[in-house]
């Protein structure tokens, strides 16, 4: 196609090439990222590397589209990763009481429901029903998610977990597709279809936008908020058992580092701190941007603690490119 030709596309799509580099930065980001890498470290560009940074991508992506449901109503999520050690470690301590056979995988999701649904309706209540702070709400909740996961478990993993518990969510497969990234993509359709095609959808964006426009046009904003809370808390609860059959146990350190990369995935991806604007699509890619940034600096080996500070800088650096973009 001569240059010619691509200005005329161009043209006809009525955007500017500025606004095109602009809408696809972050996959343009993410190549460049592998591609700078993979300069350093041969490694970055192999198949079974992709593969990992999918599969790495796909639990991240779970706990980035929980907090994209409670981000697009300007408020966030600190306890989501407390809450995926807590289930991971009830969840576990269930399943083991059962007997630790296959059927007790069930008991075992049952505890992880009930759990996170309780924290998430907590957070809910406490935020839209009293009108604390979400900051202030989801930290204290955060503490006392904390203190349970290492009380109940005596700060020791619960392992005597049934082997199919790892076996099929962890190691297996559909088509050749590991079963995490299965449920990411089964996560992201629902949750797609959720805020596109469904009035509690279109209340989460109306919410965030606009509070006082969405109690005039009648929106109930304290279902939609609680659900909202409930929702991200209910995710977390998918991912913290993907991961307790990745690791073969319940650790009450699991959640480490998920609340902070979740929100910067999200972020990144273009969801928008102040409400009202984003999506689960931006979620993944943000994602997937963050995974395949981590991947690359474990490779290349740089240290753990200069990583936190990458992953910092990114996110100041996202909330200014968000904040220049809404006021244009």
């Amino acid at each position: 196609m001569s240059t010619g030709t691509k200005t005329q596309a161009i043209a006809a799509s009525g955007l500017s090439l500025k606004e095109i580099l602009l809408a696809a930065r972050l996959p343009i980001a993410i190549l460049v990222t592998l591609a700078l890498f993979g300069l350093v470290e041969p490694r970055v560009l192999s198949f079974a590397n992709f593969r990992n940074i999918a599969l790495q991508a796909s639990y991240l992506a779970i706990f980035a589209m929980a907090q994209t449901m409670v981000l697009l109503t300007r408020g966030f999520d600190l306890s989501l990763g407390y809450t995926v050690s807590l289930v991971s470690v009830v969840a576990s301590m269930a399943m083991v009481a059962m007997g630790g056979g296959d059927a007790s995988i069930f008991y075992g999701v049952g505890a992880a429901v009930l759990v996170a649904g309780a924290i998430g309706l907590a957070n809910g209540l406490l935020i839209a029903g009293i009108g604390i702070n979400p900051l202030v709400t989801t930290l204290g909740v955060a503490n006392i998610v904390l203190a349970l996961a290492s009380t109940i478990s005596g700060g020791f993993p619960v392992t005597g977990l049934p082997k199919s518990l790892s076996a099929d969510f962890a190691q297996g497969s559909i088509l050749s597709i590991p079963v995490p990234i299965w449920a990411a993509g089964l996560v992201f359709m629902l949750l797609f279809l959720t805020l596109k095609a469904t009035r509690f959808g279109r209340s989460l964006y109306i919410v965030g936008a606009n509070p006082r426009a969405a109690v005039a046009a009648g929106i109930r904003t304290v279902p939609v908020l609680v659900l909202a809370y409930v929702l991200c808390a209910l995710l977390a609860a998918l991912g913290a058992l993907l991961l307790t059959a990745r690791t073969g146990s319940g650790e009450p350190n699991l959640g480490g580092n998920l609340t902070l990369e979740a929100i910067a995935a999200a972020v990144v991806g273009g969801v928008r701190l102040s409400g009202g604007e984003g999506g689960v699509g931006a979620a993944v890619l943000g994602a997937l941007f963050v995974t395949v940034l981590s991947n690359g600096m474990n490779l290349v080996q740089i240290d753990g603690y200069l990583q936190q500070i990458c992953l910092g800088v990114i996110i100041i650096v996202s909330l200014i490119v968000n904040r220049d973009e809404a006021r244009r």
